[in-house]
């Protein structure tokens, strides 16, 4: 944080803040290629881009707080400098949710190519091992048929498992969307209908009145039972 100071302005943070995408963008298309044909365990170029990733994010973060607090310090806030703002953090958002969808990807293919592996390994050394007797071929064919068997059921978990994360996310952003949209609305119309701040505290008071004359009503009755028994 000792980099983003009070004294830089909210252009010149915003301009950081655009250069961070870009390259939050490239580090992506740079781990992305690990998904194809990984090696049994990460490389150190893969951790270093994923240490890349992570360390941009967080300046992102760091930014936008900054600029968030410089907005909150004007008496006055501009709606272009708030609009900015607010695609920004959309925007962070979108990336940190497809650097965990990428780092599930390259894991999930890192598992699979493992898995293959074992395999094969298994298969060589059952052949090794039968290579002085006469191979059973039923005996050899349920064998990979087992094995298949063993790899599909790896599959089809790892993928219910994925999917069920997905739509797990998905309905997070869905309902946090909504409920963005209908504190925007709701804010937008109290500041453009006169008095209406005051109504709703009438309604709140209200509410409250009215509850409280309902548990008073409850404990009466209830202390009225009691006396009766």
């Amino acid at each position: 944080m000792a980099e983003f100071t009070s004294y830089a302005s909210f252009g010149q943070l915003r301009s950081q803040a655009r250069q961070l995408e870009s390259q939050t963008e490239s580090l992506f298309l740079s781990y992305s290629s690990f998904s194809q044909h990984p090696p049994p365990t990460a490389t150190e170029e893969e951790i270093k881009v994923v240490k890349e990733l992570e360390e941009t994010l967080s300046k992102r973060e760091d930014i936008l707080n900054t600029l968030s607090r410089i907005l909150d310090s004007e008496h006055v806030s501009s709606a272009t400098k708030l609009h900015h703002l607010q695609r920004h953090k959309e925007i962070l958002v979108e990336h940190q949710k497809e650097f965990i969808r990428l780092k599930g990807v390259v894991e999930y293919e890192r598992q699979h190519a493992n898995l293959l592996s074992s395999v094969r390994n298994d298969i060589d050394t059952f052949r090794s091992t039968s290579s002085s007797a006469p191979v059973d071929p039923r005996r050899e064919a349920d064998y990979m048929l087992n094995e298949r068997t063993r790899i599909d059921r790896s599959n089809n978990m790892v993928d219910g498992i994925l999917s069920q994360a997905y739509a797990t996310r998905e309905e997070f952003g869905r309902q946090r969307q909504v409920l963005m949209n209908i504190q925007r609305r709701v804010t937008s119309t109290a500041s453009r209908i006169p008095g209406i701040n005051t109504i709703i505290a009438k309604i709140n008071t209200r509410k409250k009145r009215d509850s409280l004359i309902i548990a008073t009503l409850l404990s009466v009755c209830i202390l009225f039972l009691f006396f009766l028994r």
